[in-house]
């Protein structure tokens, strides 16, 4: 089970899907502090209503996908922050808002191989055929205020070309490595982006999902006990 507080998710909620990257992603992103949030391939919303509860800042969650814009709008609206959570219809890359943002967060598509799935809903989610790379660092020039963040969660190689991509234009501050296990090799990366003219040193941390018992770990526990009902 999965819960936000004073909302629970269960099966019976099938909409929400409930995955590692996001619950990392909503859980670690800095965003106590946030007034406007974007949030970029938001799926069925999950990260954007994570955010709502952590912050108390308005949130734009967008996707490209009509069928993930109705999970999305269906799992706001059963949710305590549907007056502080809009989702929109559109592709980053040509929308316009009425604001700037101080941080934007995203579970990115990070296939670049050319072999396309058969089902379009999943290429969509997976393949930078649908934003690459250097839209998402050009949409977070355009898009965040002097000093905005961009939060992303990517495999540990996609991070890599990432950060590369966003090198001089947007400088690393945060960087989380994660292992499914302890002792085994880093399978996801979560970083956060200043946009800042300044570099600056980015603070690098571990986490292991599991310990070597199987059990989740103490670290994680703490980073997403909020959302947990039990673990």
């Amino acid at each position: 089970m999965f819960r936000f507080k004073e909302f629970q998710v269960d099966d019976s909620l099938a909409a929400m899907k409930v995955g590692t990257d996001g619950v990392l992603l909503g859980a670690w992103a800095a965003v106590e502090h946030s007034r406007n949030i974007l949030d970029v391939g938001t799926g069925s919303g999950l990260i954007a209503l994570m955010v709502a509860q952590r912050s108390g800042a308005d949130v734009v969650a967008v996707d490209i996908s009509e069928d993930a814009v109705r999970q999305a709008e269906y799992n706001v609206a059963q949710s305590p922050w549907s007056e502080r959570v809009e989702v929109r219809l559109g592709d980053i890359r040509t929308m316009t808002f009425d604001c700037m943002f101080d941080h934007i967060v995203s579970n990115p598509p990070y296939f670049e191989e050319p072999l396309l799935s058969p089902d379009a809903g999943r290429n969509l989610a997976r393949h930078t055929t649908t934003l690459s790379f250097e839209e998402l660092v050009g949409a977070a020039e355009r898009l965040l205020i002097d000093g905005g963040l961009l939060s992303v969660v990517l495999p540990a190689d996609a991070a890599a070309r990432l950060r590369r991509v966003a090198f001089g234009r947007l400088w690393l501050v945060r960087q989380l490595d994660v292992a499914t296990k302890q002792g085994e090799s880093v399978k996801r990366t979560l970083m956060e982006f200043k946009r800042s003219d300044s570099p600056s040193m980015p603070r690098c941390e571990t986490l292991a999902i599991h310990s070597l018992d199987g059990s989740y770990s103490d670290d994680y526990r703490r980073l997403t006990q909020d959302f947990y009902l039990k673990f």
